[in-house]
């Protein structure tokens, strides 16, 4: 890995955020209780990292205290960024994790600064900070505590019922600052989702966590993405999902079809053609050469499908960010760096 073996004191320029330093890892961790998976502890510069300026992101200022992720979902658009390690998108992503052991007291020192504004902070747009990493490392506890004592607003997009875990400090949180939590649901049919999303938690697990964080106080959000195209894109079953997730206490649900970026790319097509290969010339009129996004007329048309099934079971509802149309920002804004940002989208 390009980490090891390297000086003390000197920097990667085109390292991940917060990973510029060669002198960074501290050991790489292996144990019975993840099998087949390596923890490497790294000593992070940086714990905020700021979204370009051209972004049609909500916020500016992301934390992502993982690299690679636990849920090993297939179609994650975040896969190709470990390729600046020297590690695949593939098996890699969903094994090799880093872990900033010192995020929290980095991101105290970043928040202690006269300069930082108290502007909203996003977790989980990156790498999953409640994967299964969080309950042996617990790093989210300090981070949500730091956040709070600041005085800065932040929003939790997760997949991962460790939340559950922290529901108390969130709360606490709350009373001071506005705390936003989402839950990443896709889909319900169990056997797919264990072929697409095979370390992530059960639909019905996540609903429970969705249900304990409303009962808490949250008005949580549902990020219904991806919808899969010829897979879980049927009414009945996207009827079916909503009705769980409006049962569950959700307040709105943001949605969208899957995004196939470099990186998730590769990997979800080779689960298709050992998997569904009767899918693959359909998936070929969808995404076409190196199209990362499925078509504007079967956006539309799918967008057509959910909006009165969210009407049907009281949700609010939205398309998802990578679904609008974008716009560049009127104002100059940083230089964007040529390596992969920490920050891509949220699908």
């Amino acid at each position: 890995m390009r980490w090891q073996g390297q000086a003390a004191g000197a920097e990667d320029p085109a390292a991940l955020p917060g990973l510029e330093a060669w002198g960074g890892l501290v050991r790489s961790v292996t144990t019975p209780e993840f099998r087949g998976m390596t923890f490497h502890e790294v000593l992070a510069r940086s714990a905020l990292n700021r979204v370009p300026a051209a972004s049609v992101m909500p916020f500016r200022w992301t934390i992502n205290p993982y690299r690679g992720c636990q849920h090993a979902c297939l179609y994650c658009y975040a896969r190709n960024t470990h390729e600046y390690l020297d590690l695949d998108a593939g098996r890699d992503f969903d094994e090799q994790i880093v872990v900033k052991v010192n995020v929290a007291d980095v991101l105290r020192r970043e928040l202690a600064r006269s300069t930082w504004g108290r502007e909203p902070v996003a977790l989980g747009t990156n790498t999953d900070p409640y994967q299964r990493a969080e309950g042996r490392y617990r790093l989210m506890p300090e981070i949500i505590d730091a956040l709070a004592g600041s005085g800065t607003s932040f929003s939790v997009l997760t997949k991962g019922t460790l939340l559950r875990r922290d529901l108390p400090l969130l709360a606490d949180a709350a009373a001071s600052v506005d705390v936003r939590l989402s839950m990443s649901i896709a889909i319900a049919d169990e056997p797919l989702r264990a072929m697409l999303e095979p370390g992530a938690p059960s639909f019905a697990a996540r609903l429970h966590t969705v249900r304990e964080a409303a009962d808490a106080g949250f008005a949580v959000t549902v990020f219904l993405m991806p919808i899969v195209p010829h897979l879980t894109d049927d009414p009945e079953v996207l009827d079916d999902a909503l009705a769980r997730i409006a049962a569950a206490g959700a307040r709105s649900v943001i949605f969208g079809t899957m995004h196939l970026r470099p990186g998730a790319r590769q990997w979800f097509w080779q689960w298709l053609e050992r998997e569904r290969p009767d899918l693959l010339p359909a998936y070929r009129g969808l995404y076409p050469g190196r199209a990362a996004n499925a078509p504007v007329g079967y956006r539309k048309q799918l967008a057509a499908r959910v909006r009165p099934l969210l009407r049907r079971h009281g949700l609010s509802g939205r398309v998802g960010e990578d679904d609008l149309p974008r716009q560049r920002a009127t104002t100059p804004g940083p230089v964007i760096p040529t390596r992969p940002p920490e920050h891509p989208v949220l699908f």
